[in-house]
């Protein structure tokens, strides 16, 4: 029997951002040329890259082990496997992205039970017809091979269910949002049988606990500095940290090293309160992983 992890990689819009994140978590993916089985430097996985749409199938039906895909399309296919863990990365940016109906910017539909009867174009079509179903309201669902956004100015759809993260590339198409269906992330799910393989379930277990650690890490920075001993308790108070500040006292000195990790969101105001208040050789470091 074959005990190495057979794991899925999305192609397409996420590859590269998959790639980057394995590297910052101890893995190196090469993808050389065409092939659809990039190289891994782990003796215990081996790699095989495919569209994040039928990801969920692969790995419900036993090709995969394990990988990675977008909870939309695992609801898409109704797939039945298990999800490991939600990791929100993205190409643009670190927050789940939507799926939003949208009418074209003066189009007189204003929420979504004026679409009875109306046309809808989309990519997301099984998930999107049973959205409907579910609210009883009849609307014809047509399969977009892509320049969703185009369907309505050419008078294609009446409306389109698209996914997007920030909503502007809808805007820049002269459309308008009225309702979101859902949010949608990566998600690393597994097959059952393969998460029941105890050397194989170790395995996808330490890839959740390592990518999330560099998801995790993207979000903070090491700050180390200098404080003098009489400013100690204020600069202290002024830290944020993940249970409390390293505290260290300089050698043959009344200065102390004190060390924590920070949201790198406050560091641009916290830095020169830092120094305001007494703080010395201030350094700012970059994380790879926080576990």
């Amino acid at each position: 029997m074959n005990d190495k992890l057979k794991l899925g990689i999305p192609k397409g819009s996420l590859e590269n951002a998959t790639i980057s994140l394995f590297k910052r978590s101890g893995w190196t993916i090469n993808v050389n040329g065409r092939s659809y089985f990039p190289e891994i430097n782990d003796d215990a996985v081996e790699c095989a890259i495919c569209r994040a749409q039928e990801m969920s199938r692969y790995v419900e039906n036993g090709t995969l082990d394990a990988g990675l895909t977008g909870k939309d399309w695992i609801a898409e296919n109704s797939s039945d496997v298990h999800v490991v863990s939600d990791l929100v990365y993205s190409k643009v940016s670190a927050r789940p992205a939507k799926w939003v109906l949208a009418v074209g910017y003066d189009s007189n539909i204003k929420k979504i039970e004026e679409l009875e009867g109306k046309k809808i174009s989309t990519e997301l079509v099984e998930y999107t017809k049973r959205y409907f179903k579910e609210r009883k309201i009849n609307v014809a669902v047509e399969f977009s091979w892509g320049a969703t956004e185009a369907k309505i100015v050419s008078g294609l759809a009446d409306a389109i269910v698209e996914v997007t993260e920030t909503g502007s590339t809808i805007k820049a198409h002269g459309l308008r949002i009225i309702h979101e269906l859902m949010q949608t992330n990566t998600q690393l799910i597994a097959n059952h049988k393969a998460w029941e393989n105890t050397k194989k379930r170790n395995k996808i277990e330490q890839i959740a606990l390592l990518l999330k650690g560099a998801l995790l890490a993207e979000k903070l920075v090491g700050l180390k500095m200098n404080v003098p001993e009489e400013r100690l308790e204020k600069i202290v108070s002024l830290l944020p940290s993940l249970h409390a500040p390293t505290v260290s006292p300089l050698y043959q000195s009344k200065w102390f090293s004190v060390e924590t990790v920070a949201h790198i969101d406050i560091i641009r105001d916290l830095i020169p309160e830092l120094l305001k208040n007494g703080a010395e050789g201030i350094i700012e470091y970059p994380l790879n992983k926080v576990v």
